[in-house]
């Protein structure tokens, strides 16, 4: 039987909010193994002068958590 943890991550990008998510899921596979999945909870993003200057994705990540017999 698999056990899922979730945990919350907001990813960045200068590019689009696509962008920022994969970043989040890059730096987020640095520490955790097994990422199963990810939901995207909200999309919001930072202004400056008028214009968008960063991308921000709120996610909700998936990861198997190891059993441990």
């Amino acid at each position: 039987m698999a056990t899922i943890k979730v945990i919350e991550l907001i990813g960045t990008s200068k590019k689009s909010w696509e962008d920022a998510a994969n970043n989040a899921v890059k730096e987020a596979q640095e520490t955790v193994s097994g990422i199963t999945g990810l939901e995207v909870v909200a999309q919001t993003a930072r202004v400056e002068n008028g214009a968008i200057a960063e991308y921000r994705a709120n996610l909700k990540l998936a990861f198997l958590v190891k059993e441990v017999r």
